[in-house]
């Protein structure tokens, strides 16, 4: 996970998704700060500005840091305050991050989660001999037990994610990409090849 800047809102944003989304929760009763009842399905207006988040955010799930093509159907839209806990917040274009569906999957409705956004730069480090993601050892104790419960939550170290992160890294190495294009397709380990002086020499 690297730090996201969260992107401006879209035109009609406002007026497709929040001034809908507020009026179906008043036809419903459902306060905007509430948790909606448990058998209540959210009018889910957002949808129709899944591609215009994936767009804003380059492509880059917010939680692994790679980049995957809208069209693949892998695109999902996490809302960070889990809709299921504030109901107002799923209407909230500040609330979404973009997400592979596997990682949104994973955080669910759970709150123990670091946001993307606002992330500490260097919270998180990369083991390339593993591929696995682990928490910068300089953080503060609160900050690490934040980081390392991210990284359980998200399966960040799951088998699949791991040997992803060391596949850039060596597709890197062997000369089967530039640096240029990892900082597009594979953000993380790009600032982590850097950050860690692992440039290879350019011929």
């Amino acid at each position: 996970m690297i730090p996201v800047t969260l992107q401006p809102e879209p035109d009609g944003f406002d007026e497709k998704v929040r001034q809908k989304g507020h009026a179906w929760l008043r036809q419903n009763g459902i306060a905007l700060d509430a948790e909606p009842p448990a058998t209540t399905k959210l009018k889910e207006y957002w949808r129709e500005y899944n591609y215009q988040l994936w767009e804003a955010y380059s492509g880059v799930c917010a939680y692994l840091a790679i980049y995957f093509e809208y069209c693949t159907g892998s695109s999902s839209t996490d809302h960070f305050v889990a809709k299921s806990r504030n109901a107002g917040a799923a209407y909230e274009w500040s609330n979404y991050r973009l997400s592979c569906l596997a990682a949104n999957r994973n955080k669910n409705r759970y709150d123990d989660v670091l946001d993307p956004v606002g992330l500490q730069k260097n919270t998180f480090f990369i083991n390339f001999a593993s591929g696995e993601v682990f928490p910068n050892p300089d953080l503060s104790p609160d900050m690490k037990t934040a980081a390392e419960k991210s990284i359980r939550r998200l399966r960040l170290n799951a088998k699949d994610n791991s040997t992803m992160r060391i596949a850039h890294y060596e597709n890197y190495q062997n000369g089967d990409c530039s640096l240029s294009f990892l900082r597009k397709h594979s953000p993380f380990v790009c600032m982590e090849i850097e950050r860690q002086g692992l440039q290879r020499e350019e011929s």
